[in-house]
Formats: C-alpha cells, sequence, structure tokens
C-alpha cells in the first residue's frame, strides 16, 4: 500500500530524474506535492503528477529560510499546513529540524529501501550504483545500511 502524502525537496527530485529513476516516487507514494521554490530548484520540466502548492503562512517559512535552504524552508513550511505526511530531506541540518518538530522526514536513500522492501523496484543495490556515479555524497556505512535495510547483501 502506497502512503499517502509525500513533500519532496528538490535534492531528491533532481537525483532521482538524473539517473532516470524519477517514477520510483511515485511507485511508493500516492501524492507527491513540490513548493514553487522547490519546483525552481529543480529547474526542469516536471511528470505531470507531480501537485505544486502554495505556501499558506509565508511567515513561517522566512523563519525556516533563516537557517536552511529556500527549498527545504518551504518544505517544512508545507508540511506545517499539511496533515499526516512524510518530507523527503537529504540535508542533515534540514532533517534535524524536521526531527525537532515531529515531522516524519526519510531520505532518498529511504525512499529507495521503501521501494525496494515494497517489491517496486528489482533491485536498491542497482540503483545505489547509478547514484554513485552521481556527485551525490553518502558515505560507505549509511550505503552499506541500506542495502541490509533493502533485504540485499551489501
Amino acid at each position: 500500500m502506497r502512503d499517502a502524502l509525500v513533500i519532496a525537496d528538490s535534492s531528491c527530485l533532481i537525483l532521482l530524474a538524473k539517473i532516470e529513476e524519477l517514477e520510483i516516487l511515485r511507485s511508493v507514494y500516492k501524492r507527491i506535492f513540490i513548493t514553487k521554490e522547490i519546483a525552481g530548484e529543480f529547474g526542469g520540466e516536471l511528470p505531470e503528477w507531480i501537485e505544486v502548492k502554495e505556501i499558506e503562512n509565508k511567515t513561517l517559512q522566512s523563519l525556516f529560510e533563516e537557517i536552511l535552504d529556500w527549498g527545504e524552508a518551504s518544505a517544512l513550511s508545507l508540511a506545517f499546513e499539511m496533515q499526516d505526511c512524510t518530507v523527503i530531506l537529504d540535508d542533515l541540518k534540514a532533517r534535524k529540524t524536521a526531527a525537532k518538530l515531529n515531522i516524519k522526514v526519510t531520505g532518498t536513500i529511504g525512499v529507495i529501501v521503501k521501494a525496494k522492501t515494497e517489491n517496486k523496484i528489482p533491485s536498491a543495490t542497482a540503483v545505489f550504483e547509478k547514484i554513485l556515479e552521481t556527485d551525490f555524497r553518502i558515505s560507505d556505512r549509511i550505503l552499506n545500511e541500506a542495502i541490509k535495510l533493502a533485504g540485499e547483501q551489501p
């Protein structure tokens, strides 16, 4: 069963698009939201199944922008306005901020693990190998842990 709502930050969209695996998001989540700020950071044409949602509380967004980048600040602001959603964040500072605010968070690697454990993709390792060919930074320890969580051998 796909989770209902997710808010994706630009790093997830950019990385999955770069390795031609953006469909993984749609396989795991029923509805994918982004803000216009994240759409701007992504810079490319978005699939029709990604919904752009306007943030109503600009004051909250401005507060987040004092400590986070533009896209992450908008993602967390949108999370406050939506009920029962997960935010996909790869930046450690943004993830820690979300955790302090009790916002459910995952990262791009977590999305891939989830896709594998739900049998939406045949191999998480194959996707991770494509990621390693990009400029995305991930430690060997986290990568090996993710492979194990996906039920595969590192």
